[in-house]
């Protein structure tokens, strides 16, 4: 198989399962390939990989702080960069990293091919900074791996199949890259190499014992992920759910076992009530007056504006939030609006997660309690079939994941 299409999320074909059997996709985030000693650790690990049997592509972020810096350059020459060039100059830093590991893997005694996103055929549609892949056209990576090469591509890009200039797909889209390559190739499991050894019940910088987790669903990461679990890119949970890719989350520096995301009739599954706290430091909360819900969400979401939390406050008057990075498109598009409105920024937001809330009543009923008796004020509440989400004041976050992971034991196994 040589195109795979996502729009439609069709199955995989049965030439790529079968190719896929021995296939892994490995991905290495920016923590990972921080440096060049870094990076032959890095061709060690892939070249493994291949010595254990499996042939093997890889997916490397940009080294270390680098796309930071190259967004501090485009900034130091402009306020707000033309997009396409943004794009043509953030899809450097994956090149380079990638480039690098195959000189080392070649150094090792094995053959290895990079190729940016364009080259191993990421057609993505034209929205420079958030694009989406809308298909895999991976017949130069089979022709590779078919010469036995190790397999490197550029993540975080790809190529616009209308105007054919080069697009970026937002934060963490290495990781989205991955996982649409092990879709389309068929591949056994897509690993996700971090400095972290897994998804955690909580931050372990805010909570020290929190745990590791074995395994976690598709739903619980999708709501982990998008309420500021930095392991994994929503999107990329997305695909792998839609795809049935099974994931499992790593450290790069260990060989300890990770986490495993699954589907939830997975036998690796730990069928825990509550999973995790996930947090967001800081989420912009907007209040809008006199605009009906239709109009103000599809211009938001014509500006690519991403929106968690919305709530009907009256006939003429809707909150909803939205991720700090979005913060300029929302003005502009409220300004363009010309309606009345305001927003908040000194709110982050908490959010519990764990599929056994479904069966469990009396969950809703410990948070709130909990975050009362440590004096935090719910400014916002929303919830899910398995999730309950509180805005609070920014510094008041710290101790209300602290307070939640106590209060439901999530250190316990």
């Amino acid at each position: 198989m040589t195109t795979t299409e996502f729009e439609a999320v069709p199955e995989v074909a049965a030439d790529a399962v079968a190719r896929g059997r021995d296939l892994i996709v490995m991905k290495f985030g920016g923590s990972s390939v921080a440096d060049t000693d870094k990076i032959k650790g890095v061709a060690r690990r892939l070249v493994a990989a291949r010595e254990a049997g499996n042939r093997v592509v890889g997916v490397l972020s940009a080294m270390g702080d680098t796309t930071d810096e190259l967004i501090r350059l485009a900034h130091e020459i402009s306020d707000r960069p033309q997009p396409r060039e943004y794009d043509m100059l953030l899809s450097v830093g994956e090149r380079i990293s990638n480039a690098l590991c195959a000189m080392a893997i070649t150094d090792l005694g094995y053959e290895a091919i990079s190729f940016t996103g364009s080259q191993a055929g990421i057609v993505t549609d034209t929205v420079h900074g958030k694009a989406k892949i809308a298909e895999v056209r991976a017949a130069r990576i089979n022709e590779a791996l078919d010469q036995e090469r190790i397999v490197l591509v550029a993540g975080f890009q790809g190529v616009s199949a209308d105007s054919h200039d080069v697009t970026t797909l937002g934060r963490g889209g290495s990781d989205t890259t991955a996982v649409a390559l092990a879709a389309a190739l068929g591949a056994q499991a897509c690993e996700i190499y971090t400095d972290v050894e897994g998804v955690f019940t909580a931050d372990p910088r805010i909570v020290p014992n929190a745990r590791r987790l074995a395994a976690v669903t598709y739903e619980e990461m999708l709501e982990l992920a998008a309420s500021g679990a930095k392991v994994l890119q929503l999107r990329s949970v997305e695909f792998a759910r839609n795809h049935d890719v099974r994931l499992h989350v790593r450290s790069t520096f260990s060989q300890a076992e990770g986490t495993w995301i699954v589907d939830e009739e997975d036998e690796v599954l730990e069928k825990a009530i509550i999973s995790g706290v996930a947090h967001t430091a800081v989420e912009p909360l907007y209040r809008v007056r006199e605009i009906d819900a239709a109009t103000l969400f599809q211009r938001l979401a014509d500006a690519n504006v991403n929106v968690d939390t919305i709530l009907q406050v009256s006939t003429d008057e809707i909150v909803f939030s939205a991720p700090a990075e979005d913060a300029d498109a929302c003005e502009d598009v409220l300004g363009q609006l010309g309606v009345e409105w305001s927003m908040r920024e000194d709110l982050g937001k908490v959010s519990l997660v764990g599929a056994g809330m479904k069966s469990h009543p009396g969950i809703a009923a410990k948070t709130f309690a909990t975050l009362e008796g440590i004096g935090v004020e719910s400014k916002v509440i929303s919830t899910s079939p398995i999730k309950i989400a509180c805005h609070v004041r920014t510094e008041e976050v710290p101790r209300a994941v602290a307070a939640l992971h106590d209060a439901f034991e999530l250190e316990v196994a």
